[in-house]
């Protein structure tokens, strides 16, 4: 088991189809095309000294260099160390220190973050850089190389590390979740059962290699399929739609809300969508039915962390008929239940499995051979999430009796007013049925008498012209009382991590 391997059994078996498009970078290329460059890769990379187990530091956009190198790192036995581009150069370099990749290779896009991160630390000894504006060392490294395969004499193992993806840092703290090709596989199972992967799919990545979504893309290759790329833009997304005849993605519920709201979304061709899967955050009850109705597909939720990839799913038959024939509505504010290869338990704080009355909450659990190895160098917060072979989430949750389960906050981000628990995606949920709202996240703040109270931060859709007295009034005609926002504040749009999900740190920050 070896995922580096999979552009080679494409190559044998389909060499002229296209592989991959990069649409932004207008280039294109086929199968056998992308095995040669993984092998130039990986031969070069040997060339240089590096040896199983070095980590290769990647500081790039979606590309098609990218993916190689991925896949040429795990044909030879290197770890990829992907970098949020993203972040501060200060941040980034806290990534390399964790890693302490051998070389670093860095998108031309990204040049002047690359040079400054460069100059802040001495901690790696090579630099390489590639693209149409770069310096080519990079393409002067590969172009050298031969292009036959280098590994078949290699002794790899399925529990090799394959690469460290970074978390989103959404609790404030950056941590390398290191991943084997095993567990990479095994994530790739519950996607291939729940998304129903054919051959004829044409593959979007919405999403950026350096997290999670990379493993959903290299699971549609793995099958055969062409992936197409980009940077997110949702226009551009439903213009690739229309123009590669895509068939799936992946898109948070940001990406489909800012898609369904593009001018003219109705002249857009998307008939060659087969399903969507949404995840990143609970979506609104109201938008899953509004997406259902925009784009002529079906619709799965997927679950899960940079730990642990896919684990629970709600399926296209649970939202249609949630959806068509109004049988268990309610199941579409749940996460769905537990995937394939995966086992998930619900449990109060001394592993005791809560009762499935979708009333009592717990901590989301789960055992699966998709998990992670751990936490790249820390040992400490690696014992802190695996214990006796389950990794604990940090998601408090219900479940029912069917085994579906129903996420009512963070543990970080449950609000306690007046010694009541106030759930944050409850009240998001409750305001999220105005018509007029694009984007909600509420959070607590300091208040000298209750302790914490609700404050809610809105995006209006375009067009509408919302007061908070109409988000007062909204919340509650659908809350209790003490669960209502005491405050309201509109903003042009909420601080988000690469992944779409919503940094509700950045927003209480003001209130430490």
């Amino acid at each position: 088991m070896n995922i580096g391997l999979i552009p080679q059994k494409w190559a044998r078996l389909t060499p002229n189809k296209v592989a991959v498009i990069d649409e932004q970078r207008n280039r294109r290329i086929s199968f056998r095309e992308l095995e040669d460059l993984v092998n130039k890769i990986a031969n070069g990379l040997i060339s240089i000294g590096l040896q199983k187990g070095d980590r290769v530091g990647i500081l790039s956009k979606n590309s098609i260099e990218h993916l190689a190198l991925f896949y040429a790192c795990g044909r030879i036995g290197l770890i990829a160390q992907p970098m949020n581009w993203r972040l501060s150069s200060s941040e980034v370099i806290k990534i390399i220190e964790n890693g302490n990749p051998s070389i670093v290779i860095v998108d031309s896009d990204l040049s002047e973050l690359g040079k400054q991160v460069q100059a802040e630390t001495d901690l790696v000894d090579r630099w390489f850089e590639y693209g149409e504006t770069g310096d080519q060392s990079f393409e002067s490294l590969v172009q050298a190389q031969s292009s036959v395969d280098p590994s078949p004499t290699s002794n790899h193992k399925a529990e090799d590390p394959f690469f460290i993806l970074y978390t989103g840092g959404t609790t404030g703290e950056s941590k390398g979740a290191l991943h084997s090709h095993e567990s990479v596989w095994y994530g790739m199972q519950n996607q291939t059962v729940a998304e129903r992967i054919v051959p004829s799919d044409v593959y979007m990545l919405t999403g950026q290699m350096f997290h999670i979504p990379v493993v959903l893309a290299m699971n549609y290759h793995a099958h055969g399929c062409p992936l197409v790329l980009m940077n997110f833009d949702a226009t551009l997304a439903l213009n690739l739609i229309e123009k590669e005849k895509v068939s799936a993605f992946l898109g948070v519920t940001t990406m489909l809300n800012w898609m369904m709201a593009v001018p003219n979304f109705e002249s857009f061709n998307l008939s060659t969508l087969r399903n969507i899967q949404y995840g990143g955050g609970p979506m609104p009850s109201r938008v899953i039915r509004e997406a259902l109705d925009a784009f002529p597909c079906s619709l799965i939720q997927g679950y899960g962390q940079t730990e642990g990839t896919t684990m629970t799913f709600l399926s296209q038959e649970d939202h249609n008929l949630a959806i068509r024939e109004n049988f268990h509505p309610e199941r579409l504010r749940s996460c769905g239940r537990e995937g394939f290869v995966t086992t998930i338990r619900i449990v109060d704080a001394d592993g005791n499995v809560v009762p499935q009355d979708n009333e009592t909450p717990g901590e989301i659990i789960v055992k699966s051979k998709a998990n992670m190895i751990g936490y790249f160098g820390r040992p400490d917060l690696t014992s802190q999430t695996i214990r006796n072979g389950w990794m604990w989430t940090g998601d408090i949750a219900t479940w029912d009796s069917d085994g579906y389960c129903y996420i009512v906050d963070r543990a970080k981000d449950m609000i306690i007013s007046g010694g009541e628990n106030i759930y944050s995606i409850q009240v998001e949920e409750a305001i999220a049925k105005h018509q007029g709202v694009l984007e909600v996240a509420v959070i607590g703040i300091p208040d000298d008498e209750w302790g914490e109270s609700v404050k809610a931060f809105v995006v209006a859709k375009p067009g509408y012209d919302l007061s908070p007295e109409d988000i007062m009034l909204t919340a509650k005609s659908n809350l209790a009382s003490y669960q209502k926002p005491k405050y309201v504040e509109f903003v042009k749009e909420l601080p988000k991590a690469p992944t779409g999900k919503i940094l509700k740190r950045n927003l209480r920050s003001t209130f430490n």
